[in-house]
């Protein structure tokens, strides 16, 4: 025996075979501490059954939340939401003691709302960790263990192999552009996105996505070149075809007036800043083909998509598995994530990170990740189907019972004059003409009148909805359209 383990008292090893944090873990005080702590929560959240207005004997304290959070921040808060702690699935409390319907879910962040039972289960055990963070030199197993559920589910429908975590979405879009380059060099050089895209805020990220008002001030040292996206009512106009070999063309200049330049094109299959625009398993193909011809790196960014559409990934629902090369998802995970194939696996070195993440993140998003796997959210009568069903039902009679407030849009990505749109847990519709000012107005009505939205596009610009789909009932939606009648019947056309 060594003199280092003679000092070890035995009194505090682990019994064979284990660790003290297995004791620790299956400890009976603290398992019956969780399933205490989770009773008590499912009976607290039960008490939130429906909208309410604020209670006015909170409004100073409230009040004073909201400048304190203004003061701290530089601006005031777009909406007036700090949240109480507490709701009830796809009811959310506010610190006013308010109760809203959260159709927007952290903009597609709580896929299964408020106060999950089983989520917040998760979130005890992990939050025992000896440290909260996870990172690249030290880390428990839960971070590969989050990495492992989801590889599982994308090796059955691509080439996808490995995963590398962290702890955003524009974070898993910076590493992904970044394998790209690196297998793309030294030639590589440019990026190919779609018009109207949106993939984060870093500094790389902002400069690829097309929005100017989110890159001012910054230098343009990326060089993008953009490609349409798929449009509908131009196909329908043109012939699908003639639309497609136009945009190939199109794609086939940019490759010969940069010849070997181009890393990459980073494909988001459904839009999502961009306006909640779906696009077209040929048109898709027919840019890949090109793309695979010509050693140009497919990357799909899936953060704000991925488990929304009738399939868990939105290349699943396109049928496009076999080209993804380099893929990200993030949001209702948690953690997020860049995943590539065998032939993009990186040299050691180009991804690292102080934080991936933390035992918490990564206990819920594997949670997530298999009851997703495990339910019955997808295909052609899953519940996704079923919600978006209801929900274009909802709109009609909305649109029926207001016309004057949906004018028909001349212009609509993806979509025409079609006033409803979006695909699975992705919904839009556009009032006001698609006016900005009005439609980010009425978000704040609606909010008013105890539903949560956000907007979206370009103009046209859609009031946009991520629900949580992992808990909405289907007899939910009357009663979130029930609230925003109230709010049309508020505001003028």
């Amino acid at each position: 025996m060594t003199q280092a383990a003679a000092s070890v008292s035995p009194s505090i090893r682990p019994a064979s075979g284990g660790t003290v944090a297995s004791q620790l873990r299956t400890s009976p005080a603290v398992l019956a501490a969780i399933d205490t702590i989770v009773k008590e929560a499912q009976a607290k959240s039960a008490l939130v059954t429906d909208v309410r207005a604020a209670d006015p004997a909170l409004k100073v304290s409230y009040d004073a939340l909201m400048a304190r959070a203004a003061d701290v921040r530089g601006r005031g808060l777009l909406y007036p939401y700090i949240g109480s702690g507490i709701g009830n699935g796809a009811l959310v409390e506010l610190a006013d003691g308010s109760v809203k319907w959260d159709m927007i879910c952290g903009i597609g962040v709580h896929y299964f709302g408020h106060s999950d039972s089983e989520l917040i289960r998760e979130a005890l055990h992990g939050s025992m960790d000896d440290t909260l963070k996870h990172g690249n030199l030290q880390s428990n197993m839960e971070a590969y263990e989050f990495a492992e559920v989801i590889c599982a589910e994308a090796r059955k429908s691509s080439r996808l192999k490995y995963a590398y975590v962290s702890t955003a979405g524009a974070m898993a879009n910076e590493n992904a552009i970044k394998v790209c380059y690196q297998k793309a060099a030294p030639a590589g050089v440019r990026v190919l996105a779609f018009k109207d895209c949106f993939m984060g805020r870093t500094v790389t990220m902002a400069q690829i996505g097309d929005t100017a008002d989110y890159r001012q001030g910054i230098p343009l040292s990326t060089l993008v070149d953009y490609m349409p996206f798929w449009d509908a009512v131009a196909a329908e106009r043109m012939g699908k075809k003639r639309f497609i070999d136009m945009c190939v063309d199109h794609l086939m200049q940019y490759i010969h007036r940069y010849p070997g330049q181009h890393a990459c094109f980073i494909f988001e299959l459904c839009q999502g800043e961009g306006g909640f625009n779906v696009g077209d398993r040929d048109y898709f193909k027919a840019l890949m083909d090109v793309c695979k011809a010509h050693k140009i790196a497919i990357w799909d960014d899936e953060v704000q998509t991925f488990g929304r559409t009738n399939q868990m990934f939105a290349y699943q629902h396109f049928n496009l598995g076999e080209y993804v090369d380099v893929f990200c998802a993030g949001k209702l995970t948690q953690a997020c994530v860049t995943m590539f194939t065998e032939e993009f696996n990186p040299k050691p070195g180009l991804l690292s990170g102080t934080f991936t993440g933390e035992g918490v993140s990564f206990r819920v998003g594997k949670k997530i990740v298999e009851r997703l796997r495990d339910g019955n959210y997808y295909g052609e009568n899953g519940m996704i189907a079923q919600h978006q069903a209801a929900f274009r039902a909802e709109m009609s009679k909305l649109i029926a019972k207001f016309p004057a407030h949906f004018p028909a849009v001349d212009s609509l990505g993806g979509g025409g004059d079609r006033l409803v749109g979006g695909v699975g847990g992705m919904m839009r519709f556009t009032p006001f003409g698609g006016k900005k000012d009005k439609v980010a107005s009425f978000c704040k009505t609606a909010f008013e009148h105890g539903v949560v939205l956000f907007y979206c596009g370009h103009g046209p610009y859609h009031l946009r909805m991520l629900p949580p789909m992992g808990v909405m009932k289907l007899s939910d939606w009357p009663r979130v359209f029930a609230c925003l009648e109230k709010a049309f019947a508020a505001v003028p056309a």
